[in-house]
């Protein structure tokens, strides 16, 4: 049996998920969180085999530290993030996180459902979309921003200055200089707002 829980802010896309799940007969949907701190704390004094982990929680804990602090649980449960964000910044983050996959809340719920019975077994799942992203970074990686770069880029898009940026990241203000030379090379542009706008018309950084 899978002891699952269900950890996305709207109740309603908790209420169709638990219909869909709730009537397999390896399926057990043992609680709803409506907050990534509400997960985190029941899964640390209730056994939970996999969590279905929404990204965002409004102005809370993100569903990637969530999933971070849940795989450094004594008894980790596995994480499936199922959302709508299908940024190479979201993916990237949720997968250096722990997650054991990634699917889009548009995925059929047969793909779901397989998706749950891998991911708690531990085998990595990603949805189509994801994967095409995925594979599309290791098809064309010089044009592809590296982890860190996105990191750099994403502080840039939130107003930070390099000096910001350094101590955010403990990087020197010449690392974060060289990153950004990387970044305007690679994304064909002169400056960091159009760096930004890039990247968000790439889908590396959401709009």
């Amino acid at each position: 049996m899978i002891r699952l829980l269900l950890a996305d802010d709207h109740a309603i896309v908790r209420a169709g998920l638990r219909a869909l799940l709730e009537h397999e007969d390896d399926i057990e949907v043992i609680g709803e969180a409506a907050t990534a701190e509400t997960a985190v704390a029941l899964c640390a004094t209730t056994p939970v085999d996999l969590v279905l982990m929404d990204l965002r929680f409004g102005a809370g804990t993100s569903g990637v530290d969530a999933t971070r602090s849940l795989r450094s649980l004594p008894n980790p449960p596995h994480v499936l993030v199922v959302t709508n964000y299908d940024t190479d910044a979201d993916i990237l983050d949720a997968i250096a996180a722990g997650a054991a996959g990634y699917l889009l809340k548009d995925t059929p719920p047969p793909e779901l459902l397989a998706a749950v019975r891998a991911a708690s077994a531990g085998d990595s799942v990603l949805s189509p979309a994801v994967a095409s992203r995925l594979m599309t970074r290791v098809r064309r990686p010089a044009t592809s921003l590296t982890p860190r770069e996105i990191q750099v880029l994403t502080l840039v898009a939130a107003g930070r200055s390099n000096r910001e940026i350094g101590k955010e990241l403990l990087l020197s203000e010449t690392t974060v200089k060289s990153h950004l030379v990387h970044i305007f090379g690679k994304l064909g542009v002169k400056s960091r707002t159009s760096a930004i706008a890039r990247a968000r018309e790439l889908g590396t950084l959401p709009r």
